[in-house]
């Protein structure tokens, strides 16, 4: 089936493959190498003596048994008070040793998951793939589900995996030892003859554990699967809740709770449908392990009766070989125990994989759908678009021809029909854009600051919602202020110290003015204008600009569209002309009489100055 998410589903990928495993693996154990490796060992380091002090404690546990049940069979009172005394230290030693690995094992998960999120997160910013992937076809949605809750549902469980199979190595070799020593051998007869059978508890412990064990691939063959594809699901459903919340003046100003009602009831029985096939699956599995801790604790008494019975054994040796076995069933039992667990790991796991093979897969397709856009510094202080031709990602042509030089001062307008790229250009510029071919040249020291209708003004200080992204108290309260005031918004400087969500607390107004005071604030050099004025009154649509352009008089401005009552403001002009073969070309035409300018070569750039204009 069609998965959006980029997740798998339970056809795909049913049972646990070594290449994701393998690939899993490859990302996740940096942790023990580099910068953190000091830290990680003391921890593996620390937990492994943790699980071998518990080893001793649960021998120790053991041995109590015999001691106790013997003295109870003998009668002997002092000894069996003794021994509950004895039984007080042993409890605190078990309660310390358990504190010391919840502790260690804890910080241990906490701290790889930090590690593996850090990694994936500048994964996902760097080279602006957290951008790239909503555009790209090849992209992946929601991967911040995969970020926050797979990379912990991969990580946590692995460490408790380790621990598990660490004890389960150790237990086994200890107790199999106490097996062997305390129970010997067991005579049987069949059919007239005598036959001895060495080591009759490893043997029973053995058998029953390979079998118990042997049933639980069959029995649980499809949980991998139903785990995956109820991740998934809820990935979904997550989406979809996200979704309306984010559009949620959009949806109630289009009368659309309903459809949005039917669509989260859609996503959410669809995930009902998959937890149920998840149920259905751990019942199965459940039958066989409620049998399998039901029989552990009565499976050695009756293979130990026998020599019990004839007097062979005590009956503190038959509690001692009872618990002895019940501890190497865990420890053969483990994957018995932790199949479920190993199943949901797996899906997690298998998204964590997914999504680093989607940043490169983003990088990839990107590379291999159309020529990529060159991007240099530019040898001066000007914006030069060379030989510049965007596509689509599939390779379609978008702007056929595009070849301007931008100088400090300049102030540009860029108009063309709906259609004919003007959003795109401005992206590529400002390195949102990445197909096509050509040389963009942007000065390397410039700042560039984009202005889109709805300006993103982050939960916090109003202050630093101001200078965002730029860090707390990069700019003086005195620039702000004065930023505030030119823009009109001055009423707001009361609430700089205050904290909201301020994309809900403001009017749409409000908020543009605040996104023309933070440009004000933070002295940017090139400034892009998309449908940042279609708030306003034309008259407070020039009263901003020339605000923008008076305390700015370096910058470089470009605005896209817009009202014709801005064009006296702006020193040139730029469209965006489709031509009778429909393909889109940028021309300059002047500002009065609206002939096309020839633009200047890179060759002539030392000829240009500051504010100058070129035929």
């Amino acid at each position: 089936m069609s998965d959006p998410f980029g997740t798998g589903t339970a056809e795909s990928s049913p049972t646990i493959d070594r290449a994701t495993v393998r690939s899993f693996n490859a990302f996740t154990t940096g942790f023990w190498s580099g910068p953190s490796s000091r830290m990680a060992w003391w921890l593996t380091i620390g937990l492994a003596g943790c699980l071998i002090l518990k080893l001793g404690v649960d021998v120790a546990l053991n041995r109590w048994n015999r001691w106790f049940f013997d003295a109870l069979e003998r009668h002997d009172a002092a000894s069996a008070g003794f021994a509950a005394l004895a039984f007080v230290v042993l409890i605190f030693c078990i309660a310390a040793v358990g504190v010391s690995i919840v502790r260690t094992r804890e910080t241990l998960q906490v701290r790889w998951r930090e590690w593996c999120t850090a990694r994936l997160l500048d994964r996902w910013i760097a080279r602006q793939r957290f951008y790239r992937m909503v555009v790209s076809p090849t992209g992946m949605a929601n991967p911040e589900y995969r970020i926050s809750d797979d990379v912990r549902m991969a990580t946590e469980p692995l460490v408790d995996f380790a621990i598990g199979l660490f004890t389960a190595v150790l237990s086994a070799s200890t107790f199999v030892v106490i097996l062997w020593t305390v129970g010997g051998e067991l005579d049987v007869r069949l059919g007239g003859v005598q036959i001895q059978v060495p080591a009759f508890m490893v043997v029973g412990a053995l058998v029953y554990g390979v079998i118990v064990s042997a049933f639980m691939p069959i029995v649980g063959r499809h949980l991998s699967g139903a785990a995956a594809a109820k991740n998934e699901s809820e990935a979904r459903f997550r989406f979809e809740m996200i979704r309306l919340r984010e559009n949620a003046e959009a949806v109630v100003l289009s009368q659309g709770e309903g459809n949005a009602r039917d669509r989260l009831d859609k996503t959410y029985s669809a995930l009902v449908r998959d937890w149920l096939s998840v149920v259905r699956q751990h019942a199965r599995v459940t039958w066989l392990m409620n049998a399998n801790s039901s029989l552990v604790p009565v499976v050695p008494l009756v293979l130990a009766a026998p020599k019990y019975l004839a007097g062979e054994l005590s009956l503190g040796e038959v509690m001692q070989l009872a618990s002895a076995f019940a501890q190497v069933q865990i420890a053969i039992g483990w994957l018995v125990d932790n199949y479920w667990r190993l199943a949901e790991w797996f899906a997690s796991a298998r998204r964590v994989v997914e999504l680093v093979d989607a940043f490169e897969e983003t990088d990839r397709s990107a590379a291999g759908a159309a020529p990529m856009l060159e991007r240099t510094p530019s040898p001066d202080a000007h914006v030069h678009l060379e030989e510049l031709r965007l596509t689509d990602a599939s390779g379609r042509v978008v702007i056929e021809s595009a070849e301007a030089s931008f100088a400090p001062g300049d102030r540009v307008w860029l108009t063309g029909e709906p259609g004919t790229g003007k959003s795109t250009l401005v992206r590529a510029m400002a390195g949102l854009w990445q197909w096509g071919e050509g040389r963009i040249f942007m000065p390397a020291d410039r700042q560039l600051v984009f202005l889109p209708a709805i300006p993103i003004l982050p939960a916090g200080k109003l202050e630093d919602a101001l200078i965002y992204p730029l860090p707390s108290g990069a700019r003086t309260r005195g620039d702000i202020v004065s930023a505030l005031h030119v823009c009109g918004a001055g009423h707001l400087t009361r609430r700089l110290d205050e904290s909201a969500r301020w994309e809900q607390a403001l009017s749409g107004g409000e908020k543009q003015r605040l996104a023309f005071a933070r440009v004000l604030a933070m002295k940017p050099q090139i400034v892009v204008l998309e449908d940042a004025l279609s708030g306003f009154d034309d008259a407070t649509q020039i009263i901003l600009f020339e605000a923008l352009a008076r305390e700015l008089p370096s910058a470089t401005i470009i605005t896209v569209g817009g009202a014709s009552t801005l064009a006296q403001h702006h020193t040139r002009r730029f469209m965006l002309v489709r031509d009778d073969a429909g393909s889109v070309q940028l021309v300059e035409r002047d500002m009065t009489r609206h002939e096309t300018r020839r633009r200047p070569s890179l060759a002539n750039v030392e000829k240009l100055t500051i504010g100058e204009k070129h035929d």
